[in-house]
């Protein structure tokens, strides 16, 4: 009986030991860790989008800021956080975010596609 109990402690003491020396996880290729930065960057900026649309301003600016920084050249993050800016009154810092906005959208999409403010500012500022 002792000697079924410690054979099953080793047992159990060797499974706890072995379990942690698994084989190496696969190295994620370049597509698959930009595929999971891109989603990262949505879900920030429909978390933001969100909370702009309940008057959280504060937390919608730090949404979009954060997708800015994730993936700075991403003209709806910029864009984004110049509404939210300018909602709580920062101005400056919200023309600066919408004029690099409309840096990062130019050429790439289309007038119809851009948003409204963007393709304003656009037209005055060539």
């Amino acid at each position: 009986m002792r000697m079924r109990r410690a054979l099953a402690v080793a047992a159990f003491g060797a499974a706890l030991v072995l379990g942690g020396c698994s084989a190496p996880k696969p190295v994620a290729t370049e597509a698959e860790t930009a595929a999971a930065k891109q989603q990262r960057v949505q879900a920030l900026i429909d978390s933001g989008s969100s909370a702009y649309r309940n008057a959280d301003y504060t937390v919608a600016a730090k949404r979009f800021a954060a997708a800015a920084v994730v993936n700075p050249d991403d003209p709806a993050a910029f864009y984004g956080l110049g509404m939210a800016l300018s909602k709580l009154g920062r101005d400056d810092e919200a023309r600066v975010a919408y004029a690099r906005s409309r840096e990062l959208s130019r050429g790439e999409i289309d007038n119809e596609s851009m948003p409204r403010e963007v393709r304003y500012r656009r037209t005055l500022h060539p």
